[in-house]
């Protein structure tokens, strides 16, 4: 069996950042007003699956076409049984990339759990080389850790991998139109630190979002957008960037509030999976709203292989490509897995 699919597991709600443009939303918003919308996520975890539910599903997936997992959160790395978890996968010879915000890789034995079991890589948050700026967007929920903590965790990682293959290790950096200059500065800080990749990513905000006004990207930010790309791409520093056409996409959604992809791997190769255990085609909230209730999935009390069967053909064409699912190229491409991007290495 060719296993072509890969799944995105939003894994757990908990996260011990408080992010105020997470795609979680905030706990403090949604205390005041639960998420009612169906796929609407939360940090509260008031419906996450159990251990035993989680671990369930998973010993089948390696009966399954699945041959990708992204591991994301909130942050999974504060989820006790994680590395129990990436063991059963691992078992299953599936590729495995964790999703962190490089905290906890200050604590030695989930540094070492990820060497044990041979992650492929390990994707770190951090949003700029200022310290000020990273820490005002990404505050801790202890009022302690943060960008110096990042940085500690990712040299410990570095460190500790010395001359394996894997991890291979990078950074994502979501990009407003306030730290535009920083496309290239989390960069250099990247090659610098020793990683191998590295992916800014657009920052998706609904028009209501408190935020909106101040931080999406704008047309009239494409020019300095465009210019940020470039140079990144001119660079020379030694890290595996998306693809060429990246930037383009990244710009087209700046423009365009939607648009259409044909053959999209959205519910084809690539299926989302949430906390509380329901299957989408895609993280998308676009997709995730038309998705009729009959199509509605769960993983619970399910068996991977009837969920995810053999891929076969071309996906469909997809009219909702939008800022919102543009950073699933990079996933896709496997920027993470190996060195396969068109950028320099």
């Amino acid at each position: 069996m060719k296993r072509h699919i890969t799944l995105l597991w939003s894994l757990r709600s908990p996260c011990n950042l408080g992010c105020p443009y997470c795609y979680f939303g905030t706990i403090e918003e949604h205390r005041v007003k639960a998420p009612a919308q169906a796929g609407q996520l939360s940090h509260l975890s008031r419906a996450d699956l159990s251990v035993k539910e989680v671990f369930a599903f998973a010993r089948t997936l390696g009966d399954s076409a699945v041959g990708r997992v992204f591991l994301a959160g909130g942050e999974p790395l504060i989820w006790p049984p994680l590395i129990d978890l990436i063991a059963v996968l691992k078992a299953a010879e599936i590729e495995v990339v964790v999703c962190t915000n490089g905290i906890p890789l200050n604590r030695p034995d989930v540094v070492d759990g990820l060497l044990s079991y041979g992650v492929e890589a390990v994707s770190v948050s951090l949003d700029s080389a200022d310290p000020g700026y990273n820490d005002r967007w990404r505050p801790s929920r202890n009022g302690m850790d943060g960008w110096d903590q990042v940085i500690t965790g990712i040299r410990a990682l570095v460190e500790r991998r010395a001359e394996r293959v894997h991890p291979r290790i990078g950074l994502y950096s979501v990009v407003t139109r306030l730290n535009i200059p920083q496309v290239v500065e989390v960069a250099k800080l990247a090659a610098n630190l020793g990683c191998d990749y590295y992916v800014p990513q657009p920052v998706a905000l609904e028009r209501t979002h408190r935020f909106h006004d101040e931080l999406s990207l704008r047309p009239e930010d494409v020019v300095p957008l465009r210019e940020a790309f470039a140079e990144l791409y001119e660079s020379g520093f030694s890290l595996s960037l998306p693809r060429s056409t990246f930037p383009g996409q990244v710009v087209s959604t700046i423009l365009h509030e939607t648009g259409t992809v044909a053959d999209c791997f959205g519910g084809h190769r690539l299926r989302f999976v949430q906390p509380d255990g329901s299957v989408w085609d895609c993280p998308s909230s676009l997709k995730i709203a038309e998705t009729p209730q009959g199509r509605r999935r769960t993983i619970k009390g399910r068996n991977a292989a009837e969920l995810f069967p053999a891929v076969a053909g071309c996906g469909a064409a997809c009219g909702l490509f939008s800022r919102d699912c543009v950073n699933m190229w990079p996933l896709m491409d496997a920027v993470a897995i190996s060195d396969t991007s068109e950028g320099p290495r």
